[in-house]
C-alpha cells in the first residue's frame, strides 16, 4: 500500500498549494492564467469530480486494457466536447448530461458491470462530451484558451489516477467493497445534480 500512503501524504501540501492559487485563479490573465483558471475548474465542480474519479474506479474494476484506455477516452473526448462549446456549437442539456454521467458511471462502479472495451470507451466519450462543453462554454474571457484546455485535461488525468489509485483497493476484500460503495455514493451525488438539473428545465 506504500502508493496509496504517498498519495495521502501529498494531498495535504497540494492543497495548501492550491488554495492561495485558487483565491488569485480569476485575477489572473494571459496563458499563466488560462492554465491555472483551466486546471483549478474540474476541482470546484463536484458534479465534474466525481464522476471523473469513477472514470479510474471502473477502469481499476476492469483491468486492461481499460485502465489506461478509458483515461485517455475520457480527456480526448472531453477535448472535442471543449472545442464545440468554445465556438459556440450548442449541445441539449449539458447540465443533465453531466449530472447523469455521475449516476450511470457511479452505478458501473457499484455493480461492477463488466462492459466490452468498445462499449465502455463509448459510455466514457459520450458523457465527456457533457463535461467538455461545459468547459468550453464556461471558458474565462481573460484566460488563454489553449492554455485552459491544457489546464483541465492535466487537471481531469489526475482526477482519473486518484481513482485508479483508489481501485488499486480491489486487490482485498474489505477494498473492493469500498470502491463499490463510493460507487454508490458517486451515483447518489449524480442523482442530487440531476434533480437539481431538471428543476432547472
Amino acid at each position: 500500500m506504500p502508493i496509496i500512503r504517498d498519495y495521502r501524504a501529498a494531498a495535504l501540501p497540494l492543497a495548501l498549494i492550491l488554495v492561495p492559487v485558487a483565491a488569485h485563479a480569476h485575477a489572473q490573465t494571459g496563458v499563466a492564467g488560462g492554465l491555472v483558471s483551466g486546471f483549478l475548474h474540474p476541482l470546484f465542480g463536484f458534479d465534474h469530480l466525481v464522476a471523473m474519479v469513477a472514470v479510474g474506479l471502473w477502469g481499476a474494476q476492469l483491468g486492461a486494457p481499460a485502465i489506461w484506455l478509458l483515461p485517455i477516452t475520457f480527456p480526448l473526448m472531453m477535448a472535442v466536447g471543449a472545442m464545440l462549446g468554445i465556438i459556440g456549437v450548442p449541445m441539449l442539456s449539458v447540465e443533465l448530461g453531466i449530472a447523469l454521467s455521475a449516476v450511470v458511471l457511479g452505478l458501473l462502479v457499484l455493480t461492477r458491470t463488466r462492459l466490452p472495451i468498445w462499449g465502455a470507451m463509448g459510455v466514457v466519450g459520450a458523457f465527456a462530451l457533457f463535461h467538455g462543453h461545459a468547459h468550453g462554454t464556461e471558458l474565462p474571457g481573460a484566460a488563454d484558451p489553449l492554455a485552459y484546455g491544457i489546464g483541465f485535461v492535466t487537471s481531469t488525468g489526475l482526477l482519473h489516477l486518484t481513482g485508479i489509485l483508489l481501485g488499486l483497493l480491489i486487490a482485498w476484500p474489505l477494498g473492493e467493497r469500498a470502491v463499490r460503495a463510493f460507487g454508490g455514493v458517486v451515483a447518489a451525488v449524480g442523482a442530487w445534480f440531476l434533480v437539481g438539473a431538471l428543476g432547472m428545465s
